[in-house]
């Protein structure tokens, strides 16, 4: 019985020094029934040549044209040109371990649809993992291990792109890349975790993530803070925020201004909280914040907390606990 294909849907611009370990890692995957659709998002180097040559080598890989603008477009026009049972994405700068196709192929069989199945990864650069990817991916693959990558999803991107495959079928429920959101990745993830699709647990590296600083997710307008704080928030409110409840914001750093300044602009009511006492008490758009203690005097509360420090974070966890404060339900750490 022969395994089910694999779509392996990859943008590329401007990696030429990195496709061919990219590619040559796709080549060599044990599991061998995939078809790599590649797009060129307009290359101005020689990238499209090396896939091109690498294409007429090998007739499972599909090489196109983008026939929009930017890495959205590019992956809804790889998907359109994928006939995959499991869909799959892959970062032309990136590198697969051998057996990474399969691992995940693997999982999906074994556990059916409705499900992601994902792995562990790891960072490498010619110039040394910085502290703060290297905090990221221990913290990552943590959530991965257990698959309980959704209890932290407001943090930060919780499943790795791109190492996940989901059904063909499940992709299309979820309406992936449409419409043009970013940053996409994140926003996949939270259409999964919207359509309530569990994480399968892995223990195993099966994705290397490449970094160097001109990066798209490093240097793109897309990828900055604004966009990841709008892109939560707008989520929050579709998913989880619960309108019987006093809706509170903890922080008045920028990301606490941000929220605030977007919820206003929804009309959307909430009280602003802050244990800063340079900061208690000063109007802010209209909003006096108040003192963190008052929280204990308001009843049936949704706390969104901004504050990023992990000491102060731990502060904030061990007093909303105090105050029979449960996570998720009634507090959520938006850093």
């Amino acid at each position: 019985m022969q395994k089910p294909l694999i779509s392996i849907i990859t943008p590329f611009k401007n990696t030429a020094a990195y496709l061919p370990d990219c590619i040559n890692s796709i080549i060599n995957q044990t599991y061998t029934n995939w078809e790599l659709v590649i797009v060129d998002d307009g290359s101005t180097d020689n990238s499209y040549e090396i896939v091109n040559a690498f294409a007429e080598h090998d007739n499972r890989i599909t090489l196109l044209k983008n026939n929009g603008s930017g890495i959205i477009d590019a992956l809804q026009h790889a998907f359109k040109h994928s006939k995959g049972n499991f869909i799959t994405r892959m970062d032309s700068d990136d590198i697969m371990t051998p057996n990474k196709l399969e691992v995940l192929a693997t999982s999906l069989i074994t556990h059916g649809e409705k499900h992601v199945a994902v792995g562990l990864v790891t960072y490498f650069s010619e110039t040394g993992v910085g502290e703060g990817y290297k905090s990221y991916e221990n913290w990552l693959n943590k959530l991965t291990k257990t698959g309980d990558n959704y209890s932290e999803i407001y943090k930060e991107c919780v499943i790795p792109s791109p190492c996940w495959m989901v059904y063909r079928s499940d992709f299309i429920v979820c309406d992936a890349f449409n419409p043009n959101r970013y940053p996409e990745d994140y926003d996949l993830t939270f259409r999964f975790y919207k359509h309530n699709f569990k994480c399968i647990p892995c223990n195993i590296v099966l994705h290397r993530w490449r970094d160097y600083s001109t990066r798209t997710s490093r240097t793109h307008i897309h990828y900055a803070q604004n966009h990841f704080t709008n892109l939560k928030l707008r989520h929050f409110l579709e998913i989880d925020y619960n309108p019987e409840k006093t809706l509170i914001i903890w922080g008045a750093g920028t990301k606490g201004k941000l929220m605030a300044s977007i919820l206003l602009e929804k009309n959307i009511p909430f009280e602003w909280i802050c244990d800063n006492p340079k900061k208690i008490g000063k109007d802010i758009y209209g909003k006096t914040l108040r003192d963190f203690k008052t929280l204990s005097e308001l009843n049936n509360t949704q706390s969104l907390v901004t504050v990023a420090n992990k000491l102060a974070q731990e502060e904030i966890k061990t007093y909303l606990n105090k105050i029979n404060k449960q996570p998720f339900t009634d507090y959520i750490f938006f850093c």
